[in-house]
């Protein structure tokens, strides 16, 4: 027996019966053979893990553009503070932790430069729409490995794609990861806020700082518990209603009073108006694209979509770089 099969056996001893099992998966895209030490989610995990997507992640926006200071989160900070959430309520549900793990790290290799202010330039320009779950699917079935996908489990994929709040995971472990995305971005986004001066504990209600706590690190505390707590034996991922509503109302203090604040957002039509200016031109002149993306549209793939992926693809600072070489005038030489 291998150390895969023996790790697959303790998964049927161990989990909860609600538990998505490794044996059980509903397979890839592609047939592969299986490794001997790996499941088929842990090596979904390390294919995400080592994809250049998930490198960028270092350098995309995750609330503010361009902080001035060390300890704002950005796209890939969130992700892995994600990923330790979802992983705790996994392993306290007896969930598949190797399935929760890989698509936390992978929800938001989508993601363009500058947040969601560059998912709203890129959708408002692309004649197909621009959804950051669904360029996160498209990222590994079809773009990373020059076009050849990561070709993850089904069961990941399911996952990624319905991270959002209007998504229905078909597993628990995707439940997990959808409200656990929401739980570590309105946590560590009031913190950002908070270290910004944008916003206060006092601008809090105090109702909701009695039900969910008077800081973040015990808000934080309050709904990982609430969300174990609620779900333990249960066919369905949930929190209590009075939390559930106590985070939803939190989310909704945090779009009226930073998401969409001057301070946090002053910089984001400039943001906008940059990728939708590298849009246009690289939708005139394709062959200025990497040779990875020129080589999707000779395959047939749609030139906007493509557009889109390559743009996507860029980091905060490339798309910066590639704007400023081709639209701001270089000086002059000296000789």
């Amino acid at each position: 027996m291998s150390i895969r099969e023996r790790t697959e056996q303790r998964e049927e001893e161990i989990l909860s019966p609600f538990a998505a099992k490794s044996r059980c998966t509903r397979g890839r895209d592609r047939r592969e053979d299986e490794c001997d030490i790996r499941t088929a989610y842990q090596r979904d995990r390390d294919r995400i893990l080592h994809s250049k997507a998930f490198r960028r992640l270092k350098d995309k926006t995750q609330v503010f553009l361009a902080p001035q200071g060390d300890h704002y989160r950005t796209r890939l900070t969130h992700t892995l503070e994600v990923s330790q959430i979802a992983r705790t309520v996994a392993r306290a549900l007896a969930l598949n932790e190797d399935l929760v793990e890989a698509i936390a790290l992978g929800h938001d290799l989508g993601h363009p430069p500058f947040g969601h202010a560059g998912e709203s330039a890129l959708n408002s320009v692309c004649p197909g729409g621009f959804v950051h779950c669904e360029q996160s699917v498209r990222t590994v079935e079809r773009l990373e490995k020059s076009g050849r996908g990561l070709n993850l489990t089904w069961e990941v994929r399911d996952g990624i794609l319905n991270h959002r709040t209007a998504g229905h995971p078909s597993t628990l472990e995707g439940q997990v990861v959808r409200i656990c995305d929401k739980i570590a971005y309105v946590h560590h986004d009031m913190d950002d806020a908070q270290r910004a001066g944008i916003i206060s504990e006092d601008d809090i209600p105090i109702t909701l700082r009695v039900l969910l706590g008077g800081s973040t690190r015990e808000r934080l505390n309050t709904l990982i518990h609430d969300l174990v707590e609620n779900s333990i034996g249960q066919p369905v991922i949930r929190m209590s209603p009075e939390r559930e509503e106590g985070l939803m109302t939190l989310r909704r203090l945090m779009f009226a009073n930073v998401y969409t604040s001057r301070q946090a957002k002053k910089e984001e039509d400039k943001a906008k108006y940059m990728l939708i200016q590298l849009y246009e031109y690289y939708s005139r002149h394709q062959e200025k694209m990497s040779e990875e993306y020129q080589k999707l549209i000779r395959e047939g793939e749609d030139v906007s979509r493509t557009v889109c992926d390559y743009i996507s693809g860029m980091t905060d600072q490339y798309s910066i770089e590639m704007f400023r070489r081709l639209y701001i005038p270089k000086s002059w030489e000296v000789y």
